[in-house]
């Protein structure tokens, strides 16, 4: 067996590359396990820690002589910012109903008439 000559027993490269730096024979992998995009398999998406604390989340794409975590572009909430959207209109419609009605016509709509 010369050099040039594959092993298939041989183990497979693993590597980690960036959505946007794939090369041609793994983006074609991509779109073939991934035809319609990433966000309609969010099961295969997993989180991956790195030894400084950080993280990032990927896919595991197979070609025939590798195996890559492909880093996909997550936007992952902030607490504060998803409560500041989430109420965000509430505080506003808040503001405009703010107004209350004259306590004067509270008291005449209260009142029953003697019997």
């Amino acid at each position: 067996m010369t050099q040039s000559t594959k092993n298939p027993s041989a183990p497979k490269k693993r590597a980690v590359i960036s959505y946007d730096n794939m090369f041609p024979e793994l983006r074609e992998a991509f779109k073939e396990k991934y035809p319609r995009g990433y966000a309609d398999y969010m099961a295969d998406l997993f989180k991956v820690d790195k030894p400084d604390g950080t993280f990032f989340y990927a896919v595991s794409i197979e070609i025939p002589d590798a195996v890559y975590l492909v880093k996909i572009p997550v936007k992952v909430d902030d607490y504060e910012e998803a409560e500041n959207d989430l109420f965000e209109d509430a505080e506003e419609e808040d503001m405009d109903n703010s107004i209350f009605p004259d306590d004067s016509e509270d008291d005449s709509a209260a009142e029953e008439p003697e019997e």
